[in-house]
């Protein structure tokens, strides 16, 4: 699933294409895709109809995009979800012909939503090949939609707060790495960098986070802080087709990834073999040398 620095990237390529541009018509092909407006996909169409789109904004990992009355769209990118810039509108009108919000020409074939805008420029296509993702109305949700209100600031936040952060995890009675995939405590780290700043950090993910001394929490928020912004500036973590940019380029950072998906490989620090563990239905992946096992910790 995309984490911050995905979705961070691709708020900033929706940015660059949507500011100030006006909706025109809305083209729904899923209702999977809608599933959370009660209205139905015909209603979702409707409603979006005539709106300029302000601004592109995200918290951890939700988008939405700012309309020009106050409202927004919020997006979800789940698994596959995916926004990609596609063809001008203009000269294409067989690709355009719907009733009820509903397109019956597909060129892709996880097209799911397409947005038509009113200057016959490029669309704007969510594609979704697992369906996980979705896409929401909001009402009066510029500032912050309703229904991510509980979600936590993240560390590329600018009113992010580290020692706020260090507090709610050593307050709760669970092991470090599920505290840092809690969104409510410190939002954006998902399985790939939460095993990287805790690699960094020299931690075991088992770490039960009561005995977790305040330096100690600290410095993994830090480090999740740092790999996130590294790999923001490459463009993030891209291991197949479904993790781009709107325009459709992939992120580097799986190059220097330091712990995750290196099953059997030496450790860059200490040249352990890293050891893959289940979790969570997933898995971990740290240094047993580096990260000990705390003691006492059964198997």
């Amino acid at each position: 699933m995309p984490e911050l620095p995905e979705v961070e990237v691709v708020r900033r390529g929706l940015a660059e294409h949507v500011t100030g541009r006006r909706l025109s018509r809305v083209l729904v092909h899923s209702d999977r895709a809608v599933r959370r407006h009660p209205g139905g996909r015909a209603d979702f169409a409707a409603i979006l109809a005539g709106r300029r789109i302000e601004q592109v904004r995200r918290r951890g990992k939700y988008l939405w995009m700012v309309l020009d009355d106050g409202d927004a769209l919020l997006a979800h990118l789940g698994m596959s979800g995916q926004f990609r810039i596609g063809e001008p509108a203009d000269g294409r009108p067989e690709q355009f012909d719907a009733t009820d919000g509903a397109a019956p020409v597909l060129d892709h074939p996880h097209l799911r939503v397409r947005f038509i805008f009113d200057d016959g420029g490029p669309t704007l296509d969510f594609l979704d090949q697992r369906t996980f993702g979705g896409l929401a109305f909001a009402p009066d949700g510029a500032d912050l939609p309703d229904a991510i209100a509980h979600i936590a600031r993240d560390p590329l936040d600018p009113e992010y707060s580290i020692d706020a952060a260090v507090a709610a995890i050593r307050a709760k009675h669970t092991e470090l790495k599920r505290a840092l995939l809690d969104q409510t405590i410190v939002s954006g780290i998902g399985n790939i960098y939460a095993d990287e700043a805790l690699w960094r950090a020299k931690l075991h993910y088992r770490r039960p986070t009561a005995t977790l001394s305040r330096p100690a929490a600290r410095a993994v928020l830090e480090s999740a802080t740092e790999v996130m912004s590294e790999a923001l500036a490459v463009g993030g973590t891209s291991f197949d087709a479904l993790y781009v940019n709107v325009n459709g380029e992939s992120g580097y950072f799986d190059r220097t990834l330091d712990a995750y998906g290196r099953e059997g490989l030496p450790c860059r620090r200490c040249g352990t073999a890293i050891r893959r563990e289940a979790f969570m239905n997933r898995s971990s992946y740290l240094c047993p040398r580096c990260q000990r096992r705390p003691r006492g910790l059964p198997v």
